[in-house]
């Protein structure tokens, strides 16, 4: 039995893709029929997104360096936080829907279909427009790469797209896990986003302009840390403020892993506990 278990898990994995790929084209052709109206609003998430990055800016226009780096230090640390989020909250953004389909008993239509249900969510609505986001800052990210004085190895290298990879899968973990806090709590939608739309807020800056709890707190607690202040401190040549040997700016994607194994798990705990509305 659990060798039958194990050898469909391949199998739900390709058939939870495959509905979160047609579910998506479906929103996407959706989306594409007013394409002016989609231009737009793409735009305006990347005006919105780069306010942020405006806000750096107007400090540098007095200050030389904020918590002891320089803008190009921080431009890597705001590019690489907010290209990984930007493509966790493209894929599955709109986990944090599911508490409003908790509330109207929407939830039970998607129980009954053929697909595996955080395929559905994820996919539910899905909002192409959110590319601004990720274009904003992947144009941070390069002009960083450029500006930054970094001694580049192989190695330096191949840590910014893995910092990313692993980064959008922390972020994809904290909305999995956030969904399922929903079903208990079934209007924690702002819950949600205080830690991923909140956590990409807190990284975009130095961890020396925050109190080392909450350093701590993000690194030890909700790794919020490993997205990119621990692996990109390495790139910078920066020491981390808690004195954490080198070697944990590779431990990403183990942090990652754990993260996604964590909230699949909770997932499941969650979708467990929902108890339909019978509509």
């Amino acid at each position: 039995m659990a060798e039958t278990s194990r050898a469909s898990e391949p199998s739900r994995l390709r058939e939870g893709l495959r509905a979160y790929l047609l579910i998506s084209a479906m929103w996407i052709r959706s989306l594409m029929a007013y394409r002016v109206s989609f231009a737009m609003t793409a735009f305006g998430n990347f005006a919105v997104t780069a306010f942020d990055f405006a806000a750096i800016l107007l400090m540098f226009s007095q200050v030389d360096r904020l918590g002891g780096y320089s803008l190009s230090e921080i431009a890597f640390l705001y590019g690489v936080s907010c290209t990984a989020f930007g493509f966790a909250d493209l894929a599955m953004g709109s986990m944090d829907r599911l508490g409003r389909r908790v509330r109207d008993g929407t939830l039970d239509t998607l129980l009954v279909r053929p697909a595996p249900v955080i395929a559905q969510v994820a996919a539910d609505r899905f909002g192409l427009h959110r590319i601004g986001r990720l274009t904003q800052g992947s144009l941070v990210l390069v002009y960083a790469l450029v500006a930054a004085d970094v001694d580049w190895t192989p190695l330096k290298a191949a840590m910014v797209p893995l910092m990313l990879l692993c980064g959008a899968a922390i972020f994809a973990a904290l909305f999995v896990a956030g969904g399922a806090f929903q079903f208990l709590a079934q209007d924690a939608a702002e819950v949600q986003n205080a830690f991923t739309y909140g956590g990409t807020t807190l990284l975009q800056y130095p961890p020396t302009v925050f109190a080392k709890d909450l350093v701590r707190g993000v690194t030890f607690i909700l790794p919020l840390a490993f997205v990119n202040w621990l692996p990109a401190l390495y790139v910078l040549g920066r020491p981390y403020p808690l004195d954490l040997p080198e070697w944990v700016a590779f431990t990403p994607p183990a942090v990652a892993a754990a993260c996604l194994g964590l909230a699949g798990l909770v997932w499941r705990s969650g979708l467990r506990s929902y108890r339909s509305t019978g509509s």
